[in-house]
Formats: structure tokens, sequence, C-alpha cells
């Protein structure tokens, strides 16, 4: 009896334990036939999905056909542009009429009809305007945004009639092809004497192997550093070739030796970093040295700084002041 109701204790369910079972036995169900389920479902979408996409291409590629055959092109036209995969501008540009001219007397119309973009004509005419001259064929090739295979192209049909020394010419010529075999009397009266303080741009075009680009960069490195104190400084100037300047060195002079200086017990560290002598490498140990020790009793007091070496001092001190 004892062994009955035992039995019948653990094997008789009520109502709610019969509802439970239930639940789990889907619950199960449910998770052993789900993932073929969603599987399925998927692969209907991406077969539904790469059909409308084979579609649309498909329809694409038919639209592009029917307008290529449309199109038509007219050959004369395109006859008349060009790529040169030697050149350094990637455009198709239309060519240009060659007639012979002087580039120093060509109007901006004769410079149009060559072929020659507005913005290389706009250099050459401002370069002229400044006092800039022509003296033999190369030196159109000196002009900034002029393209070598554009100054090739027109280059056998320069002929330069403005220069009435014609010994000039050949002197220049003599000196650009042998340059370390001339002495400075031989050139002298070629080129004037410019100084370097108060030159403008044109006045440094004007020297041999010198261009806007050039002449634009000696500007802003004389802006940069408050003026010269030395003509050695020109050949610092970035990108500028030694040769060139060795070969100009005999044509400039430094007559104006005013330079703007920076106080160094007043300046801030953004004055001081804008040097081109001195940038935050050299700034930041100046302001800490100052902070620390307050202000300089005199600039020989920079030596005291680690970093500033006698050279580096001879060479910076110039810009400075208390």
């Amino acid at each position: 009896m004892d062994r009955k109701r035992i039995i019948a204790d653990y094997l008789t369910f009520t109502r709610g334990n019969r509802i439970a079972i239930l639940v789990i036995l889907f619950c199960l169900i449910g998770v052993f036939f789900l993932p073929d389920f969603l599987s399925k479902e998927n692969d209907s979408l991406q077969v539904l999905s790469d059909t409308t996409w084979i579609s649309k291409l498909k329809s694409l590629e038919q639209r592009a056909a029917d307008n290529s055959s449309n199109t038509s092109y007219n050959n004369d036209n395109s006859a008349n542009f060009q790529f040169d995969k030697k050149s350094n501008n990637y455009y198709s540009k239309a060519k240009g009429e060659l007639f012979n001219f002087d580039p120093n007397t060509l109007s901006t119309e004769g410079w149009k009809r060559l072929g020659l973009r507005d913005k290389t004509i706009s250099t050459i005419q401002n370069y002229l305007s400044k006092g800039g001259k022509f003296r033999i064929a190369e030196d159109l090739s000196r002009i900034y945004g002029l393209f070598p295979n554009e100054y090739e192209r027109i280059a056998p049909y320069i002929t330069i009639q403005s220069i009435e020394n014609p010994s000039a010419i050949k002197k220049y010529e003599e000196f650009n092809k042998y340059p370390e075999n001339q002495n400075s009397k031989t050139n002298s009266s070629d080129y004037s004497i410019i100084d370097i303080n108060t030159a403008d741009a044109s006045e440094f075009m004007s020297l041999p192997g010198i261009g806007p680009t050039f002449s634009t960069r000696i500007i802003n490195f004389r802006e940069k550093l408050g003026g010269f104190y030395s003509i050695q400084q020109i050949g610092e100037t970035f990108g500028f070739p030694d040769s060139t300047f060795q070969k100009i060195k005999k044509y400039l002079k430094l007559e104006n030796t005013a330079i703007r200086k920076i106080n160094i017990n007043t300046a801030t560290i953004d004055e001081l970093k804008a040097h081109p002598y001195i940038r935050y490498q050299l700034a930041n140990p100046i302001i800490a040295y100052r902070n620390q020790h307050g202000n300089f009793i005199s600039l020989e007091n920079l030596k005291k700084i680690m970093t500033i070496t006698e050279e580096l001092y001879i060479k910076i001190s110039p810009y400075l002041t208390l």
C-alpha cells in the first residue's frame, strides 16, 4: 500500500504539470526544427536578391549598348585634340598655330594663337611687365607653368629681335654652357647687381637661372627671416641649386643691412617658432629657460641652453634682441 502511494505521488501529474510538460516539448521541437526553417527562408531571399541584381545589370548593359550605337563622333573635331603621355599635363588641349614670334613683344592674343593656357600667358606677361627680358630662347623654358612639351613645340619658332646687343646673347650662352670657365668681368655688363634685401621679384628674375618660382621663394624666405645678413643665405633657399647660386653670386650685394629682430624676453612661442632658424625645437627650450630663470640679461645667456651650440648661436643671434 505504501509502495502504491509512493508511485502515485511521483507518477501522477496535476493539470499544471501537464501544461508545463507540453510547453517544454514545444520548445524542444522548435529548437530542433527552427535552424532548417530559417536557412530555407534565407536561401529563398538570397535567390530573389540575386535574380533582381542580375536583371538590373542586364538592363544597364542594354541601355549602354543603345547609347553607344546612337552616338556619333565628328572626326574633324576630334582630330584637333591630342594627349601626350610624355607631357606633364593630363588633359586634352587644342593644338595651337605655329609661327615665328618674339617672346618679348608677342601680345596676349599671339600667345593664345600658339595654344598656351591663360595661366601661363598671365605669368609671362607679369614677368615682362616687371622688367624681365628673354635674352635667349631657353629663357622661355624657365617660365613657371610652361610644360616641357609646350616649349619644345614652339621653340623652333622663337626669334628674339628686341635685344640690341647680339654679343650679349653670345656671352650669355657661353656663360650657361661653361659657367666654371667664366670670370666676373666677362659678364659684369650683362646683368645688373642687385641688393638682396631690397630687390623685388622682377630683379631676381633678371639674373641667369632665376624664374618666377625661385624669385618668389627667395623673397618669402627673406620675409620669414626678417632680412638677410649675408649673401650666402640666398643659397639656403628651399630647392635652390648650388650651381645656380654660384652663377648669380657675383651679381648680388648687401648694402641694406636692416634686419627685423625678435625680443627674446617678450616673444611668444608662436613668434619664435615662426622663424626659419628657430622653429619649435629651439623656441620651446628658450621659453622654458626664460620661465625658469627669468628674463635674459644678455644674448650670451642663450648658450646656456643645451640645444644651442656656438655655431647655432652665431647663426640666430643677428635676429634676436633684448
